[in-house]
This record gives structure tokens, C-alpha cells and sequence, in this order.
């Protein structure tokens, strides 16, 4: 580790954490109102149920593809015109989703906003690129924090500017992203050095299914990966169907669902700020990111509850719970992902790891809708009890080399 990795860009570091905040802001406005601008769509609760996990899944199928390619770019070419390109096709996607019309308008702006919804996976390379390996753990908690943050912010206001129209948090995501850009566009420092670029990109690099095959293979991921596939999954579930669960058990409407989802974003903070430097000083990050897993098993219970019960109190508190183990989970995650690689894998390495989540919120919220509408509202909850159990068994089991 040389010297000068050691001091961070307090500006870079600035415009980094914004950026992720308003990714974070951008994307979780629009969460408490998708069921109710499908509605008119659609004849039914289940239709629409399947309809809002459907958007969800296109979207990450969109990433699943587009992520790898993307994270080799920014390996070639760098993170600045990559993040800068994402930013332009998120405006443009929730922009047009906004407009609507008719279904497959909703289902092309998912589908312009997923082929550019690698921002995140290039954002994480490009704070790999700013901080020290020692130290990045503790930095990927403050980009979770921020995310948080602007995650917090996001559904409450989408909640309350819904009154004004159902579209209108589309349009100010749209707003939101393209503030990022021009952001970006002035204050943005590339941060990948050109002796650490790719000199050319291996045309298998753009192959999501060869880049999952090929970071699988890396050392010490292979048990993280696969526990990680296991957790997205039911967090997507979770995810897609959490406003039509509200709705359909609680009769919710915007305003509250965008607070319920708003738990999610504060529980970011307060461990952020509170637990994760103290856990830091006493957890490896496998330590800590088990810890969370069985704080999201007590979450998905407390949810599957309510639903049984017809008890909201328990969603709220389920949602904390469960807003906490996944807050503490991704940092550690994250880091642990990120030590495998050296700097000028970082793209591909936070690519592959982004594609692999695709995969799981690809296939999470189509089960999830599935057993949603056939065995319960429960279902997708308890599904996640189930699938993080066996996660934490994989991920236990990989006692050496310690992360």
C-alpha cells in the first residue's frame, strides 16, 4: 500500500458520498407509488401485485446485463464518463416511466433506467480507488449511511409529493438525477489512474454469465457470493412486494408506506453513526455481516407476523430489525468483496458482485410475487427466514482463511 493511498480527497470524497445519497434518494421516492400508478392498468390486487414484481425483476434483469460491461468500461476507460452515462439513462428512465400512458411505457423507462443502473457498482470501484484497503470497510459503511440517508428521505417525500399525482416522484427522481449529473459533471475528479486502467476489455469481460463464472473462481469469493445470492434474493422479494403487502393487509396509503420504507434508510444512519464503528473494533467483517443475517431472520419473522396476526405494530418493528441486520451486512459485504481485489480489478470484481444481485432480484421478486399471490402474504417473508438460515450456514462453514 503506498503512501499517498493513505490521504483521500476530502472533495472527492464529498461529491462521492452526494452522489450516493441522491442514488439512494432517486430510487427509493418512487417505491410508495408504483402499485398505485399500475392500478389503473390493471383488475385486480393480484394482477397488480404480479405487475409491480414483474417492473421490479425487468429492471434487474436490464442491470444483470448492462452491469459487468459497465464495470469493465470503468476499469478501461475510467469511473467518470461511466458514472456520468448512468446518471443521463436514470433521468431519462424515470422520466419516462413517469409519463406513462400505458403498461409498456412503465415497463421501458425500468428498462432504460436498468440498462444504466451500474452507478453503483462503479461508485463502490470508484471509492475503492479513493481509500486505503485497511480503511475501506469503515468507508463503504459511510457510502451505506449516505444511501441510507437519501434512502430515508426518499419514500417519506415520495409518500406526501404523491399528492399532487402519483407520477410526480418520478419526475422529481428525474430531477433529482439529473442535479447529480450536472454535479458530476463539474466537481467529479477521475480517480482511477491511468498506469492501473485495463488496456483493452477481453470481449468475455462483457459476458454477465462468463463474468459470473469468472468471479466465482476468484479466491475466497466463491462461499461469499453464494451466500450473498441468497440473502438478495428474499430482500428483493421483499422489496418489490413491501407497498402491495401494506396495502393489501393494511390499506396504506402513500404517505405511510413511504414512511415505513423510510425505517429502512434511518436504520442505515443511526448504525453507520453508532454501532458499525463499534463493532468494527471487536467483529471481523464475516463477524459482523453473520450478525446481520440473523437480524434480517428475526425482521422476515416479525413481517410474516403481522401479515398472520393483521398486526401493523409488528410490520413496523420487523422492518427496524430488519433495517438494522442489512444495514450492518452490506458494509461488511462489501469489504470483504473488495479486499479480494487488486485496484485494477475493482470494476470488474464490484461488477460481478452487482451482477449477481441483479440475478437474485431478477428471480427473487418472480417468486416473490408467485408465492405472494398462491400461498399468502406471508410467504415471501418466511421464504427469507429460510434462504438466510442456509446462507449463514454457507458463510459460517468458510472458516479459513479468516476475512
Amino acid at each position: 500500500m503506498s503512501s499517498t493511498k493513505s490521504f483521500i480527497n476530502t472533495k472527492t470524497l464529498l461529491f462521492g458520498l452526494i452522489s450516493v445519497f441522491l442514488c439512494g434518494m432517486g430510487f427509493s421516492i418512487i417505491m410508495p407509488v408504483v402499485p398505485f400508478l399500475i392500478a389503473p392498468y390493471v383488475s385486480n390486487s393480484s394482477e397488480q401485485a404480479l405487475m409491480v414484481t414483474l417492473l421490479t425483476s425487468v429492471y434487474a434483469l436490464c442491470v444483470f446485463f448492462a452491469a459487468p460491461g459497465l464495470g469493465a468500461l470503468s476499469d478501461r476507460f475510467g469511473r467518470r464518463p461511466v458514472l456520468l452515462i448512468c446518471f443521463i439513462g436514470s433521468a431519462i428512465g424515470y422520466f419516462v416511466f413517469g409519463l406513462g400512458g400505458a403498461l409498456w411505457v412503465l415497463f421501458l423507462g425500468r428498462i432504460i433506467e436498468g440498462i444504466t443502473g451500474g452507478s453503483i457498482s462503479t461508485l463502490f470501484a470508484f471509492f475503492a480507488d479513493i481509500t486505503p484497503e485497511e480503511q475501506r470497510t469503515k468507508y463503504f459503511g459511510w457510502v451505506s449511511a449516505a444511501a441510507g440517508a437519501g434512502a430515508a428521505l426518499g419514500p417519506a417525500f415520495g409518500g406526501v409529493i404523491a399528492h399532487f399525482g402519483y407520477a410526480m416522484p418520478f419526475f422529481f427522481g428525474a430531477a433529482i438525477t439529473f442535479i447529480n449529473l450536472v454535479f458530476g459533471y463539474f466537481y467529479m475528479p477521475e480517480t482511477l489512474k491511468e498506469e492501473n486502467r485495463l488496456k483493452r476489455i477481453p470481449l468475455i469481460r462483457l459476458n454477465p454469465f462468463s463474468q459470473l463464472l469468472n468471479i466465482l473462481t476468484i479466491k475466497h469469493l466463491g462461499r461469499l457470493l453464494i451466500a450473498a445470492f441468497l440473502i438478495w434474493i428474499p430482500n428483493g422479494s421483499l422489496q418489490a412486494v413491501m407497498s402491495q403487502f401494506a396495502i393489501d393487509n393494511f390499506s396504506w396509503k402513500p404517505a405511510l408506506i413511504g414512511l415505513m420504507f423510510s425505517i429502512m434508510g434511518v436504520q442505515d444512519i443511526l448504525s453507520q453513526a453508532f454501532v458499525m464503528p463499534k463493532l468494527l473494533l471487536r467483529l471481523s467483517d464475516k463477524q459482523i455481516a453473520i450478525l446481520g443475517m440473523i437480524a434480517e431472520i428475526i425482521g422476515y419473522a416479525l413481517i410474516a407476523a403481522s401479515s398472520i396476526f393483521i398486526l401493523p405494530q409488528l410490520l413496523v418493528i420487523g422492518m427496524f430489525v430488519f433495517g438494522f441486520g442489512d444495514s450492518i451486512f452490506n458494509p461488511a459485504f462489501n469489504g470483504m468483496v473488495s479486499k479480494s481485489a487488486s485496484a485494477s480489478e475493482q470494476g470488474r470484481i464490484q461488477g460481478g458482485s452487482q451482477a449477481i444481485q441483479s440475478l437474485a432480484r431478477i428471480i427473487g421478486p418472480i417468486i416473490g410475487g408467485q408465492i405472494y399471490i398462491t400461498l399468502g402474504h406471508a410467504a415471501p417473508a418466511v421464504m427469507g427466514v429460510i434462504l438466510i438460515i442456509v446462507a449463514i450456514f454457507i458463510l459460517y462453514k468458510r472458516t479459513r482463511p479468516q476475512l
